[in-house]
């Protein structure tokens, strides 16, 4: 049944209230960090030239624009406002944030130069200088920094930069103890704990923050590089699925966006690399660069690699230790000096910096420069002190096989070298020589003889062979120092392998008679020394026939009176 009481009509919203309603959800989408949805009301408003309440639309516009990483938008808002009769001052220097968001550095200087004297300033030049490599323009305004939270926070940013991650973070604790409402700094911290290795910390201290906030990008993509670093990149892939649905589900942020393809090529081993990487060099994600000349070395695209680093001005250990990797193999392949010392110094920076000395890749770079010097004492020195976190690397292995062996540490050179399954380093002369050697010194010289009937007939297993007759000479592998020097007599008659082989053969006599070495080498040794007699004759060596013929006679007469027996 109805009521006999008529209901009031709802009342029709007016202007006022509106716009009072379209301001409370502009405010909302800033309170939320929904810098798409806050863009997109005040372009549709701006379109229709209409205001929203007292809100100023340039200005807001290009403050959604660039906190949603849409720097380029937010710069030609703010030139608009410049060109208004009656424009802040201040704008300048939003200018010149966009600008320096946007990695160009000139023009922020000549903006922020153009905007009154301030705090906001002061930090933009303190850091617009440090990015121009002006190092005295730096100082000038590190100076005139305040004991403010704005202040402290973009010198703890400096730190950051330049890799003091351990000054950084005791700012930003300092910081957060004064005041608990900076909740992100517990982001930086881990920021700065992921930097030094301190994967474990990091996740803890992130956690705090995810807690309250967990749809965070920047948290969530630290959170997955942490797992990376810990783990692999499935499991980090894992991670980084809650930030690519909501990315997915929303417009997201440019930025973020651009951060998560970036970083989806890492933990995908480089797959897209060429697709991804080039578009973010330098702009949007500072490590992008540093990623594809780590892409190109793997796939031995060593020019390509050098062309990318050539000119950069190393600031952070990585990018030293980068341009150390790719001089030391620029060095090797042209045999240029130059580059080779470039290599060195490079690495001795990191390896020597306080604050890298004794981190493990501070280690591995002084190891790398003593190798390049080598000093391969030195260099096993700083490889035994990292050993136990490479057990399974086989780059680790490697280099740590090739010292050992070069200080004569045979048997620990032996164990890593046949520890490596990987079959491009198998492949390389470098690793069959260094193995061949340390089989042999290590009394396997028969491994060392199965080596080289595995290779290919060339340049390199001549290298060997003559490796094998040399050292298995040298510590009394007759019986296999005979038949190399046998394959070597065969393809060069040169004297040095005709007297090497009768030397060999003499041997592996002495050792039978001894008995450190079965009849049946003595035989195998005969037939050898025969076949070379043989082939003299033929090629008219008759002098080098007749002295193998003599040390057969002795060496039968020798087998005969061990058959008596």
């Amino acid at each position: 049944m109805f009521s006999r009481k008529q209901r009031q009509p709802k009342a029709l919203p007016t202007a006022t209230t509106t716009k009072q309603n379209t301001v409370d959800q502009f405010e909302e989408s800033l309170q939320n960090r929904d810098y798409t949805k806050a863009t997109a009301m005040l372009e549709f408003f701006r379109g229709l030239n209409q205001s929203v309440g007292d809100l100023p639309l340039a200005p807001w516009l290009g403050y959604a624009s660039y906190h949603g990483g849409d720097f380029t938008k937010a710069t030609e808002v703010f030139k608009e406002i410049l060109l208004q009769d009656d424009s802040d001052a201040m704008n300048w220097h939003y200018l010149a944030a966009c600008y320096f968001a946007n990695g160009l550095y000139r023009e922020a200087h000549d903006a922020a130069k153009k905007g009154p004297a301030c705090s906001l300033k002061n930090r933009l030049l303190f850091h617009i200088f440090h990015k121009l490599g002006d190092e005295k323009g730096m100082t000038d305004f590190h100076a005139l920094l305040e004991d403010t939270v704005e202040d402290q926070l973009s010198l703890a940013a400096m730190h950051f930069y330049r890799s003091h991650y351990q000054d950084a973070t005791e700012i930003y604790k300092r910081v957060l103890l004064s005041s608990n409402q900076y909740l992100a700094l517990n982001v930086y911290i881990a920021l700065c704990y992921y930097k030094l290795d301190y994967y474990d910390v990091s996740l803890e201290v992130l956690n705090v923050y995810l807690q309250k906030h967990r749809d965070s990008a920047i948290a969530i993509n630290l959170k997955a590089c942490n797992h990376f670093k810990l783990y692999n990149g499935q499991a980090a892939e894992r991670e980084l699925r809650t930030l690519t649905d909501m990315l997915s589900s929303s417009h997201g942020a440019h930025a973020e966006n651009d951060i998560v393809r970036h970083n989806q090529v890492v933990f995908r081993n480089g797959e897209d690399a060429l697709q991804v990487l080039p578009g973010l060099v330098d702009v949007v994600v500072p490590e992008a660069r540093l990623n594809l000349v780590v892409f190109h070395l793997k796939n031995d695209q060593t020019a390509e690699a050098y062309e990318l680093i050539k000119d950069l001005e190393p600031v952070t250990p990585q990018e030293h230790i980068l341009k150390a990797v790719v001089n030391s193999i620029i060095g090797q392949e042209l045999d240029s000096r130059d580059h080779l010392k470039a290599a060195r110094e490079y690495f001795q920076v990191v390896g020597s910096s306080p604050s890298e000395c004794d981190t493990i890749p501070g280690r591995q770079c002084m190891a790398s420069c003593f190798f390049l010097l080598k000093q391969f004492p030195d260099v096993l020195v700083y490889l035994s002190s990292i050993k136990p976190y490479f057990t399974n690397d086989e780059t680790f292995l490697y280099l740590y096989g090739v010292t050992s062996a070069a200080t004569a540490n045979y048997k620990d050179a032996e164990e890593a070298l046949t520890a490596i399954t990987n079959d491009k380093i198998r492949a390389e002369y470098s690793y069959v020589s260094w193995l061949v050697r340390t089989h042999i010194m290590t009394r396997h010289a028969k491994k060392a003889w199965d080596l080289y009937l595995k290779m290919d007939t060339n340049a390199e297993s001549f290298l060997v062979l003559q490796l094998i007759a040399n050292d298995c000479y040298k510590i009394g592998a007759f019986y296999y120092a005979v038949k190399a020097f046998d394959v070597l007599e065969r393809l060069d008659t040169a004297p040095e392998y005709v007297e090497g082989l009768r030397g060999a053969c003499a041997g592996v006599l002495q050792q039978c008679a001894a008995g450190k070495e079965p009849s049946e080498s003595l035989g195998d040794a005969i037939r050898i020394l025969e076949a070379s007699a043989r082939t003299h004759m033929e090629g008219g060596r008759q002098q080098f026939a007749q002295q193998n013929e003599r040390i057969v006679t002795v060496m039968r007469g020798y087998a005969k009176n061990m058959k008596k027996k």
